[in-house]
Parts: C-alpha cells; structure tokens; sequence
C-alpha cells in the first residue's frame, strides 16, 4: 500500500468564502500514483471546513445566508468564546455544521464523485493564511 500527502495553503482575502478543491485534489490524485484506495481532504484549522456539493454560486450564496442565521458573526458579545479576546465563536459553530473532512473513494486513478459533486473550502474567519491536508492511502 502507498500513501501520498500534500498540504494547500490559501488565505482567503474576506471573513467568509468557498473555494472549489477539485482540480487541486485531482492533481494530487495524478501525482500520488494511487489507483484504488481512499482520499481524506480536511481543514487543519478550527474555524474552517471541508465539505462536498455543487459548483453553484446560488447554492454558495445560500449557504452563507444559511450558516449567518445559525450563528450570526454580530453581536460579537453573544459568544462565551468571545470573551477570551477572540472574535470568532460564530466561526467555530458554523465549521461545525459544514464539517472537517471529505473522504472520497480513488477508483481507476481519479475520484470517485457523483454527478456535479466538488469538494469545497470553507472559510468561516478568514484573512489569514490557513492549510487544507490532502491524504491519499490505497494501491
């Protein structure tokens, strides 16, 4: 059995976004040579996700209305979490709901996804540079 590791490092200019992983998982699949096995995606930090759905901005924009109803950025006062000096408990429950990691079948050398399936950054308290851990294990 073979492993292959790659880390992406990104900084995501504002607060909140998505970035779509799939070409960068992809070309760690080429690279890793496996071609049956499993690929593990997960956001190595607490106030950031990993998760799987549709490439749509709608969708996107949604999402964000979403996790903004479940747990608002403002008040700041509002979260325990706060106290500590920090600013963002809003960013710690809506990685939370969204996920830490994605694990995907590799069959036949690429990623075994349905139909309009990605794989997404998620980025709850950006603006600073954060790393997204790419796990490939298999044959």
């Amino acid at each position: 059995m073979k492993s292959f590791r790659k880390e992406l490092w990104m900084t995501i200019p504002s607060r909140r976004g998505f970035v779509n992983l799939t070409p960068e998982v992809e070309e760690a699949v080429s690279v890793s040579g496996i071609r049956e096995g499993l690929c593990l995606v997960n956001a190595m930090h607490i106030t950031a996700s990993v998760f799987i759905n549709d490439n749509e901005g709608g969708l996107h924009r949604d999402f964000e209305r979403w996790l903004e109803n479940l747990a608002p950025e403002k008040p700041h006062s509002q979260y325990d979490h706060n106290r500590t000096g920090e600013d963002n408990g809003d960013a710690h429950l809506k990685r939370t709901v969204m996920g830490r990691e994605v694990v995907v079948a590799v069959t036949g050398g690429a990623l075994d996804l349905g139909p309009w399936e990605q794989i997404f950054y998620g980025e709850f308290d950006g603006m600073r540079r954060k790393r997204v851990l790419i796990k490939l294990i298999g044959d």
